[in-house]
């Protein structure tokens, strides 16, 4: 035991390291700074911290700025920014600029593109049981939609994209989507018959219209050139879309069909996601959430604005069509292939019960 205390060597003085060099003064320095930083960003990653610079992150959209998807990625922005204190950069690309929204999501799953908001019907060819959320006259108004979006059956619907690379974060807005054509007015189901129609890329869009009488034409959007050439008569949408992207200049009849409500999905690359330290996925996840709270927001209280809009732009407006004229053909779908899918089927049963239907 002697020999042993023996052999362990005193530790110098703090000033004999002091007078022996400068190295103690050096890692002294870099510790304290290090522990001011991680004091100043507690949020952020630590892989952001200790590069110095921020990290850029790709968010991409299809649509224009103004565009539902455009207000709802850029306030994604600001929070992430503001939160993580500059150590992520989120750099917005708009207007298609990456491709249509099939192409984005490819993108996406690649991982060359970090996030996206995406159309939700654009996404069943990728996870068939989302379409089930696209399904016809499902939520009576906004506040239903967000119950159920909101809740265990949105959550169940977002965590199934996982199986393609995809991570859900939350769930946008697009809105109701209703009906203009260049034709005539569409006051019941029977007007809409041989219709041209451009759709979402999506089976269950392409499926519906069919079953309401319409030659339904599948294609990307913008879509002004082909109504304006009259390649085909008519197209659906959201109120905003129609007045950010000037339907009344190509498009002479509106209706009020409501016939699907449309959301976003709000995602991120799986692996990036899964990537992120425990703190960063939750800032991500929250930023994401809180953006699209604002988003629904901001996308209602100027419904009635684009509705003015449209009137003022000439558009001719059937306020109340016959909906149950549309109900009763769509209510088809629900014994359709389409959702003949197991897991598709079982999705479809729970949100038809969390609607009371």
């Amino acid at each position: 035991m002697h020999r042993l205390f023996r052999s362990i060597r005193p530790l110098p003085s703090a000033l004999a390291c002091f007078r022996r060099g400068r190295v103690l003064r050096h890692v002294l320095a870099v510790a304290l700074a290090v522990a001011c930083l991680t004091a100043i960003l507690p949020g952020t990653s630590r892989t952001a911290r200790s590069a110095g610079a921020a990290i850029e992150l790709t968010l991409a959209v299809v649509t224009t700025p103004g565009s539902a998807q455009h207000v709802c990625a850029e306030r994604f922005r600001q929070l992430l920014e503001e939160r993580s204190h500059g150590a992520y950069r989120v750099v917005v690309h708009h207007s298609g600029t990456l491709g249509t929204e099939t192409e984005i999501l490819q993108q996406l799953q690649l991982g060359g593109v970090q996030l996206a908001i995406i159309t939700l019907g654009v996404l069943d060819p990728f996870v068939p049981e989302v379409k089930v959320l696209d399904y016809p006259f499902l939520f009576r108004d906004a506040a239903e939609a967000d119950r159920v979006l909101d809740g265990p059956v949105g959550r169940a619907l977002l965590d199934a994209l996982e199986r393609v690379g995809l991570k859900g974060l939350h769930f946008s807005e697009n809105g109701f989507r209703h009906l203009t054509n260049n034709v005539r007015p569409v006051r019941i189901v029977d007007d809409v018959r041989g219709l041209k129609i451009r759709v979402l890329e999506s089976t269950l869009h392409r499926e519906l219209w069919r079953a309401l009488g319409a030659n339904p034409t599948p294609m990307g959007w913008p879509v002004y050139a082909e109504l304006q050439q009259g390649t085909i008569d008519g197209q659906e949408n959201p109120l905003w879309v129609m007045a950010e992207y000037r339907m009344p200049e190509v498009q002479r009849h509106l209706s009020l069909t409501g016939h699907v409500y449309s959301a976003h999905a709000d995602l991120a690359n799986l692996a990036w996601f899964n990537g992120l330290p425990q703190a960063d996925r939750a800032l991500v996840m929250q930023s994401m959430a809180d953006a699209a709270a604002y988003q629904r927001a901001y996308n209602r209280e100027k419904d009635a604005d684009y509705l003015r809009r449209l009137r003022e732009a000439g558009m001719q407006v059937v306020d109340a069509p016959d909906l149950a004229s549309f109900r009763a053909r769509a209510d088809a779908l629900r014994q359709s292939p389409l959702f003949a899918e197991p897991r598709t089927r079982d999705m479809l049963a729970r949100v038809l019960a969390a609607v009371g239907r």
